[in-house]
């Protein structure tokens, strides 16, 4: 599930576009690359995300800038 790109259902950060950095038991950690970054993770309820059919490669999850563009594309292709 790492790399696949959600959308949040509830808190905050609703409809906010993310990304999953990583598993845990049972909650999932989540960025943007802005508000969170790489570096810093939310922590999110599985059942509080969305899922997408979009999946992110590794190499553009290492640093927050390749983060947000990465997004902004999959933004505008799941519109199309």
């Amino acid at each position: 599930m790492v790399g696949t790109v959600v959308i949040s259902k509830a808190g905050r950060d609703k409809d906010k576009v993310m990304v999953i950095v990583k598993e845990t038991e049972n909650h999932l950690l989540v960025c943007d690359g802005k508000e969170r970054p790489v570096e810093r993770p939310k922590r999110k309820n599985p059942k509080h995300l969305k899922l997408t059919n979009t999946r992110l490669t590794a190499d553009r999850l290492e640093t927050n800038p390749r983060l947000r563009k990465a997004l902004k594309s999959a933004v505008y292709e799941e519109e199309m």
